[in-house]
């Protein structure tokens, strides 16, 4: 990219730092379009007479070379010293954040690895894979009763693919997500969890062909819906637990239209808490289909959801599940306002608008990549973007393993 002298800036002008390095330089980004004066007058303190500058990416046009600045008092070196100390103060939030967030990546990891226990002894130890199971739920369920909101938030898990138990983690927090915005009751919280988690349980008996399969011939289908009624009977053995669980598995395959199966039930027939459960199967379905290739952006899968597949759905509860997973909700990449991608990890329930963002930066390691809260910033996000029309660097950088997972977080 061509240079550009310091005194030829104005606001709009998109400059680079890169090769400063992001910790030598007041500014919250590497690369970012100018937005006023004083932004420019701190490169001017820095000592730079001239800065990197993308004329493509920049919205007006430098200023002429014989530009005369009028003389005024120099308050630059002020505003530079006010910029780096707030660039420090946001350096040690951001880590706080990176650490908060490891912190529950890493219980996000404990817990994938419990449910895959869990799923795995069902048949052979009931009795314990329950105890298990309802040890797991009221871990989460504890910590939602005691939020007046809660977050979610987008989980790198680093360690081997623990298969159905991720799908079934991710149906249970999205399910206890939305139970906690409709004011679920303590206990109904933990049927839907429990339930949410063994929704699938009889997957196990279904070849992985027909399970894999994008279409299925009338018979491959028959026995695809047979998981629900073997999903019923490797719960039997768990004598103590209780009907709206035992429901969830019975009926997340019913549609509000009467559409589903296996019993065709509609509208209010259908179990409320089975009802939450095939809202939550569904996006995360969307979200992280076998054929990833096939994914849908969370926007992209709320927009199906909604516009196209809305008579599934209690009309109610779609309304809210879209509401609470926010309009740009984890996992989804972004445009800001400045020019830069990055991709929401984390959903702000006070205001939908200003999530926590990891910002891309080839010049920043990704292990050290910047995490932005909107909140702090005037910067907004333009527009969601899709994967398939970004750079597989940027797509590799922000989300490297290709699905999204969750996890849920209460706030005081």
């Amino acid at each position: 990219m061509p240079t550009l002298d310091i005194d030829r800036l104005q606001p709009g002008i998109f400059i680079s730092l890169a090769e400063l390095g992001w910790l030598t330089h007041p500014f919250l980004l590497n690369q970012f379009r100018l937005a006023n004066e004083k932004q420019i007058q701190a490169l001017r303190e820095m000592g730079l007479k001239t800065v990197v500058w993308d004329p493509e990416r920049s919205t007006v046009q430098p200023l002429p070379e014989a530009s005369v600045h009028e003389d005024e008092p120099d308050f630059g070196g002020l505003a530079l010293a006010g910029m780096l100390d707030e660039k420090r103060q946001r350096v040690a939030r951001v880590q706080a954040q990176r650490d908060r967030l490891a912190r529950r990546e890493r219980e996000f990891e404990q817990e994938a690895a419990s449910a895959s226990e869990v799923l795995k002894d069902l048949a052979s130890r009931p009795t314990e894979s329950h105890v298990k199971a309802q040890a797991m739920v009221g871990r989460m369920v504890e910590e939602l009763m005691g939020a007046e909101s809660v977050t979610i938030h987008l989980v790198n898990l680093k360690s081997k693919d623990h298969g159905l138990a991720l799908h079934s983690l991710n149906v249970m927090v999205l399910s206890l997500l939305l139970g906690q915005a409709i004011k679920l009751p303590a206990e109904d919280l933990r049927n839907l969890g429990l339930g949410a988690l063994f929704h699938d349980a009889g997957k196990g008996e279904i070849p992985p062909r027909i399970l894999r399969a994008a279409s299925r011939t009338p018979p491959e289908e028959a026995f695809y819906q047979a998981h629900v009624g073997y999903g019923i009977k490797a719960v039997a053995g768990m004598k103590n637990m209780t009907t709206p669980a035992r429901n969830i598995i019975a009926c997340h395959h019913e549609s509000w239209d009467g559409s589903g199966f296996p019993n065709r039930l509609a509208a209010e027939k259908i179990p409320r808490l089975a009802r939450i459960v095939a809202l939550a199967n569904r996006y995360d379905n969307l979200c992280n289909p076998f054929d990833l290739k096939l994914a849908k952006t969370p926007a992209e899968a709320l927009r199906q959801m909604f516009r196209g597949e809305a008579a599934r759905y209690d009309p109610d509860l779609l309304q809210r599940f879209v509401k609470t997973m926010g309009v740009f909700p984890p996992g989804s990449f972004v445009s800001l306002d400045n020019g830069a991608v990055g991709l929401v990890v984390e959903s702000n329930p006070d205001d939908l608008l200003r999530p926590l963002i990891m910002l891309h930066d080839p010049d920043v390691p990704r292990g050290e990549a910047i995490l932005l809260d909107l909140r702090d910033t005037d910067l907004k996000i333009e527009a969601a973007l899709s994967p398939a029309r970004l750079p597989l660097e940027t797509v590799e950088y922000l989300a490297p393993r290709g699905r999204i997972d969750y996890y849920i977080e209460g706030t005081a």
